[in-house]
């Protein structure tokens, strides 16, 4: 008995000495561009990943970096010295985009007024946002709805808001943000474009006719643990937080978890890898949850936007092939017409076009699962910027961001109601 109670002891002991992992600061790391001209440069690139500890930002992963494309990196503080002179050796192009990654971070808050309470200028913590979801229903019952779709690997619950006007056999628009925990400026728009919705609704033609005519499916945060993880322990964290069976590495990219060539190209089978397409295609809660609310909605549901950042560019399928789809020329001049109509309020410049040739070969995505079951209107938005800040966008760009945004959403809604009726 002694000795069982010698060895709990132990093991207090042991527990004690290793508390939760600690909160990540980022003080003097570097985000780096380059631009690989040859193949020397890529194995250069290659060999940074695989010797040292080197987070992709755009391409995601090493294994989408190829010659003349634009490669941002993040570099730990200890190594970029080591990092800079390798790269000047290999007489790579290169530039430093942030100088001190805290310091970025710490002038995202740059709303200086700010209250305790949700706001829709500033990033807002998923308590904040949780509460919105329930407080918006409330004081808008007539155009919004409230439900509960899933529950996320940590026990979150994940909710879905219906916005529009009661009506019989109306199409849908699904739209969700927040899939990689990081990209701060996705959930920003997806409350912002409730706000609008619910605050021009009879006021401003276009909304309320889309509303009377259409109903949005809106999730907030899809990624939400990892949402919360950014906020408590490291702000640069991407993927989900569900645990690995037989590793130690925690996560699942859920933007490369669906099943539409899954794990083919452009994601990762290593777990500890930031692109890991998971066990199985759905093999998040989060995930899984979203395809079955899908699913069940096949019927109504006509368009489905994902938004992310960063890049300024408006997606469309195929990213898992460089296979154009069906309506490739319908969907190209809809993604043409969106990016110049989202230009006209702010000057934004915008690329766009399919997935794989405008940005990379990348399986098990969303936008690719979601046209394959169907919705022939299906995009991805990379909202602000194209690297000067990257994933630590200012509070301050939250407004112009929102606004431009919501001129394309509008944009693609209408011509799905025009379209579609």
């Amino acid at each position: 008995m002694a000795a069982k109670m010698w060895v709990l002891l132990l093991l207090v002991a042991v527990t004690s000495a290793f508390p939760e992992a600690s909160v990540h600061k980022f003080e003097g790391e570097k985000v780096f561009r380059v631009i690989p001209h040859n193949e020397q440069h890529v194995e250069v690139l290659k060999y940074l990943a695989s010797n040292m500890q080197v987070d992709f930002w755009r391409p995601d992963s090493v294994a989408q970096v190829k010659m003349e494309t634009t490669v941002d990196f993040r570099v730990e503080a200890d190594i970029c010295s080591e990092v800079e002179s390798l790269l000047q050796q290999s007489e790579m192009d290169y530039k430093i985009l942030i100088d001190n990654l805290q310091a970025a971070l710490d002038g995202q808050f740059d709303n200086h007024v700010r209250s305790t309470g949700h706001e829709y200028e500033k990033y807002n913590k998923w308590e904040m946002i949780e509460a919105w979801t329930e407080d918006i229903a409330k004081q808008n019952p007539v155009l919004v709805s409230r439900s509960q779709i899933g529950t996320t690997f940590e026990g979150r619950p994940m909710y879905l808001l219906k916005v529009g006007k009661p009506g019989i056999n109306k199409k849908a628009i699904f739209m969700d943000c927040g899939f990689h925990a990081r990209e701060w400026i996705s959930p920003a728009f997806c409350q912002w474009f409730v706000r609008e919705a619910v605050r021009t609704y009879g006021k401003e033609t276009t909304m309320s006719l889309l509303l009377d005519r259409l109903d949005f499916y809106v999730l907030p945060v899809l990624n939400i643990d990892g949402y919360v993880y950014t906020w408590s322990k490291s702000r640069m964290w991407r993927k989900t937080r569900s645990t690995n069976p037989g590793s130690s590495c925690i996560g699942t990219d859920p933007n490369r978890n669906f099943d539409a060539g899954w794990c083919t190209v452009g994601a990762s089978k290593r777990p500890c890898d930031d692109t890991y397409c998971g066990s199985a295609p759905e093999s998040e809660k989060e995930t899984k949850a979203l395809a079955d609310f899908i699913r069940h909605h096949l019927s109504t549901i006509r368009a489905y936007l994902t938004i992310h950042s960063y890049s300024q560019m408006l997606l469309y399928p195929y990213s898992y092939s460089y296979d154009v789809t069906k309506n490739n020329v319908e969907l190209n001049t809809l993604a043409k017409g969106t990016i110049k109509e989202l230009a006209t309020l702010h000057g934004t410049k915008y690329t766009y076009g399919p997935g794989a040739s405008t940005i990379y070969p990348a399986a098990g995505g969303s936008d690719d699962w979601a046209y394959d079951e169907g919705i022939k209107y299906s995009f991805t938005f990379e909202l602000r910027d194209t690297g000067r800040y990257g994933f630590a966008l200012p509070e301050s760009q939250i407004k112009p961001t929102c606004e431009e945004t919501l001129i394309a959403v509008k944009h693609i809604a209408l011509y799905v109601l025009e379209h579609e009726y």
